[in-house]
């Protein structure tokens, strides 16, 4: 049992933990994550785990139930003597909030972070995180790694020639630039404004894209308000095609929808996310799960995770 590697999931993805699993070779360790009549989780880890080296996989996305099914894993694992426990966290909820930018507002993504540490956990696996100086949050060791690798493959096999990759915010110009270099195409970008939450409003469009296959990367879909106005900005000035692609899924209420019927071609994403709300031809998505078990693989070895961070 010392230094065995232990494969642990919750409700919130457990088609991920399980293809996880399937690529390791591994079962999924018995746990049985409920809920009491009154509506409270309850969670028991049906085998013995003394001395073992778990892996908790779980994203955070809303409902906050995900979040605490995590912790409560996290805190039964830790009383029943693992040696170690990671938490594996696809999509990291709450990390929009990542510091004050206005008086008297929650910092959620450190808050998440002390929950995390103080439940337990001794060692964080993520993907793509909202806000990268996030890792600060933490003073336990993080491994942040990128789905950059399956979305390039994709694009790679299927955008062709005359790409433009577009980031649809300011935020999201360092990924789009490691997306333009792999890909060997331009960059530009969308100048837009928030008039009012999950609401956008484009300024302006900054990059050559007439006549081009326009690629756009952000690592959230939430609303799509974001990828769908900026997709109709540069096909106002003469693009020949319009793709996003993101790394999360979130899919707020209406957005499938309203991506459905926009003017975005294809929107490519992963499965970081179990979104039931994907019901749309338009909408590719692409498994994370090798990336996420090597990952795992590497940490358990103590081997060097660094090649993974494309």
């Amino acid at each position: 049992m010392p230094n065995e590697l232990g494969l642990f999931s919750g409700n919130a993805n457990a088609a991920l933990a399980s293809e996880i699993a399937g690529y390791l070779g591994l079962r999924l360790g018995e746990a049985v994550v409920g809920r009491f009549r009154d509506g409270e989780i309850s969670v028991s880890i049906s085998e013995n785990v003394r001395g073992m080296d778990a892996f908790v996989i779980q994203p955070t996305a809303p409902p906050a139930e995900n979040l605490l099914e995590l912790l409560i894993m996290i805190d039964a694992l830790k009383r029943a003597s693992a040696r170690r426990i990671t938490a594996v966290v696809p999509y990291f909820g709450y990390a929009r909030q990542d510091r004050k930018d206005r008086p008297r507002v929650a910092i959620t993504a450190k808050l998440v972070a002390n929950l995390l540490t103080v439940a337990g956990a001794d060692r964080i696996l993520t993907m793509d995180l909202h806000a990268p100086q996030i890792q600060g949050f933490f003073d336990i060791p993080m491994d942040h790694i990128y789905a950059a690798p399956v979305l390039l493959r994709y694009f790679d096999e299927h955008a062709g020639n005359d790409l433009v990759v577009m980031a649809p915010d300011i935020g999201s110009i360092k990924m789009g630039r490691a997306f333009a270099k792999r890909l060997g195409a331009s960059l530009g970008f969308v100048d837009k404004r928030r008039p009012r939450p999950d609401a956008t409003e484009v300024m302006n469009v900054v990059g050559e894209v007439e006549g081009k296959h326009v690629i756009m990367i952000d690592d959230i879909i939430s609303t799509g308000s974001s990828m769908i106005e900026a997709g109709s900005a540069v096909l106002r000035m003469g693009a020949a095609k319009v793709t996003a692609g993101a790394t999360h899924a979130l899919f707020a209420e209406g957005a499938v929808e309203a991506l459905t019927n926009s003017v975005i071609q294809e929107i490519v994403v992963t499965n970081t996310l179990n979104n039931e709300r994907r019901g749309s031809d338009k909408i590719r998505t692409l498994s994370v799960a090798e990336l996420l078990g090597e990952a795992i693989d590497r940490i358990h070895g103590e081997k060097s995770v660094s090649s993974l961070f494309v």
